[in-house]
């Protein structure tokens, strides 16, 4: 049962009452419902509201995007008008102005969509904790979390360099559903011959993975639907697919080669 709720002023202030015990809020859109069914693990909330978690600074094609900035803030930010395909599949706007950026990176899958595009941007968390701060991949902390009394402050990622950055989602909706397969790549092309990529799963494995095994298969090779079909059924490999309301394992390994080649050529 939650039996107090702190709206700290400052990270260290989070700090403290995290060090504590304190259970981290975002936007409350996964923590609230664990409170009202009962299933909260918690006696003590902390929420980052009041935290000065929330902004969003791009500066020489580098974002700093706030722990605490709602998913709609970095949908409507202009420098960040890349992300927007994905941002705008996920759940409703009114969700999208409470649910933050932090929150997104340990939501469960088949959720997490902007989760999957910041591992395909090699991005890196700022964190807080008992130890002071330190920086970790987003690929770490999805991996593995992050230590007790620890939360994250922000994340930072470069910018896409134009022409590079690629984006499908596949679900049961055109919008507002999760994800089936989520395809989210940087890829960089010289005279239509990969030159490097990295690829990002989602809705195929209990978090989203990287597609290493398509990475390999697809360097110094065209970006033509031959390759990236091969290159599809090879990112099986990295996969750990599950059934769930939206589709089962089988189907969701069946068509991963499909959207992968969706997410680079539209067909």
């Amino acid at each position: 049962m939650i039996q107090a709720v702190h709206l700290p002023e400052s990270a260290e202030a989070v700090a403290v009452h995290s060090a504590r015990g304190g259970w981290i809020m975002g936007g409350g859109t996964v923590v609230m419902p664990l409170v009202n069914s009962g299933a909260a693990t918690r006696s003590e909330l902390v929420s980052l509201r009041r935290a000065g978690l929330a902004g969003i600074e791009v500066r020489d094609g580098v974002a700093r995007i706030g722990a605490a900035a709602p998913l709609s803030s970095v949908e409507e930010h202009p420098e960040l008008a890349f992300l927007r395909p994905a941002l705008r599949t996920i759940a409703s706007p009114t969700i999208r102005n409470l649910a933050t950026v932090g929150g997104n990176l340990f939501v469960a899958q088949p959720y997490g969509d902007l989760a999957v595009c910041l591992l395909a941007l090699d991005a890196t968390c700022e964190i807080a904790g008992p130890d002071g701060r330190r920086d970790a991949p987003v690929a770490e902390v999805l991996a593995s979390g992050i230590a007790e009394g620890e939360f994250v402050t922000a994340v930072v990622t470069a910018l896409p360099e134009p022409e590079t950055w690629y984006y499908h989602k596949a679900m049961r909706r055109k919008l507002n559903s999760a994800s089936i397969v989520t395809v989210a790549s940087v890829t960089r092309t010289a005279d239509g011959v990969v030159t490097s990529t990295r690829i990002a799963l989602g809705g195929v494995a209990p978090r989203p993975v990287r597609a290493v095994s398509a990475e390999r298969l697809l360097r110094d090779r065209p970006l033509s639907p031959e390759v990236l079909t091969e290159a599809g059924q090879a990112a099986r490999a990295d996969t750990a697919p599950f059934d769930d309301a939206y589709a089962s394992a089988w189907y969701r390994a069946r068509v991963l080669p499909v959207h992968l080649r969706r997410a680079f050529v539209g067909r």
